[in-house]
């Protein structure tokens, strides 16, 4: 495909404006193919933080709940029944709503946050909060502040460091917040807290004890999760589910990817930067054909194949690719920085998403150069003289 004679980026250097045209194309093509797909991807994992930070070997949950923050309650005697199946160690009750929180520097208007509790003397949660902040939640109307949420909740981790106290109020009840951990927000949340049951229970008057929104299932070392999860399952009424981990988030990412449109605009978006990018690279590639077609059966009438000719555009359309994904990668990674900045958003280039980018760009770019290559099949010397 590359021969001794790089005709097909002569020709590109030759026709300066015309290639710096497409490749101008191919960067915003990359930008947006790059922009469409690492916010897809930033979407499943902000998705499952939670559930990638808490402590569990299994998870039992209510079959009517589709994602962790609209999470359906269910029996908390079903969690206890499980206790007593053969291989479980432990389990961990855990509440969890969304809440009004009101920023503590001003008191502003009221915004939604994320609210998890559990008895800070189950595991469960030792990932996310340190012995001290274990023991500070039992303490009532005492908080732990995640400080990776969105800035309008107020200015709590500065307060912190500085000395400050920090009091606010949850559902009009004046709590205080004493602790910081980190997860961060997602498409669905932005930000949260994490305090005692005792203190949930406090903040959400309506909510049963008896019912609970999660339940983290620990089991003895050396079982295997999957042959107690059949055990459980065997063992108690079919009115819960328990999963895996893995299965866990799978249920959380095909909520996002499936039942709800931003996965599918994600995509979507990125399908259309392909074929923006298949329509520019053609127009290029067939202009070039067309002003050279001349030349080509001159080669052609010279003994060279057509599959010399052919590969001639296909060199020129893997240069284009080249030069314009360098460019496009560049501007992503700015993109990607001001985002995460703004958003929080899990937004980072990685070389294995820049290696799969950088080869789906090539191949949009070969794509283009079959397209134009109809114009050489079957060319006459003679007819284009």
């Amino acid at each position: 495909m590359f021969g001794s004679l790089p005709l097909g980026w002569l020709q590109l250097k030759h026709q300066k404006l015309r290639t710096l045209s497409a490749m101008l194309g191919i960067t915003f093509a990359v930008v947006l193919i790059c922009v469409q797909l690492e916010f897809r991807e930033a979407l499943f994992v902000s998705a499952v933080r939670y559930h990638d930070a808490m402590d569990y070997d299994l998870v039992m949950m209510s079959p009517k709940t589709d994602y962790l923050i609209a999470a359906k309650d269910f029996p908390r005697s079903r969690l206890y029944q499980a206790q007593g199946v053969a291989g479980v160690s432990g389990v961990s009750p855990v509440y969890s709503q969304l809440g009004s929180w009101r920023n503590p520097a001003d008191r502003s208007s009221a915004r939604r946050i994320f609210v998890v509790a559990f008895d800070p003397s189950d595991p469960g949660f030792s990932r996310i909060l340190s012995p001290e902040a274990q023991a500070q939640i039992t303490i009532p109307d005492q908080v732990i502040f995640d400080k990776l949420g969105r800035k309008e909740y107020g200015p709590v981790a500065d307060m912190l460091q500085s000395g400050k106290s920090v009091r606010t109020e949850v559902n009009d009840r004046e709590i205080f917040v004493t602790g910081l951990y980190g997860i961060g927000t997602s498409f669905g949340l932005d930000g949260g807290i994490i305090t005692s049951d005792l203190n949930f229970l406090r903040m959400f008057p309506k909510q049963k004890k008896s019912s609970i929104t999660m339940g983290l299932i620990h089991l003895d070392a050396g079982q295997d999760p999957e042959q107690v999860r059949d055990r459980i399952i065997a063992a108690i009424p079919g009115d819960v589910l328990v999963l895996t981990p893995e299965t866990f988030k799978a249920m959380e990412v095909e909520h996002w990817n499936s039942t709800t449109p931003i996965g599918y605009i994600f995509a979507f978006g990125a399908i259309i930067g392909v074929v923006v990018g298949l329509i520019i690279v053609y127009q290029i590639l067939f202009a070039d054909v067309q002003d050279h077609i001349k030349e080509y059966a001159t080669l052609q009438a010279m003994g060279y194949s057509p599959g010399y000719l052919r590969n001639v555009v296909l060199q020129e359309a893997v240069i284009l690719a080249v030069l314009g994904f360098l460019p496009g990668l560049g501007l992503s990674i700015l993109v990607f920085g001001q985002a995460s900045a703004a958003t929080g958003l899990p937004l980072e280039m990685t070389p294995e998403s820049a290696l799969q980018i950088f080869g789906l760009t090539v191949a949009m770019c070969a794509g283009s150069g079959l397209l134009a290559l109809r114009k050489l099949s079957g060319i006459d010397p003679a007819e284009v003289f």
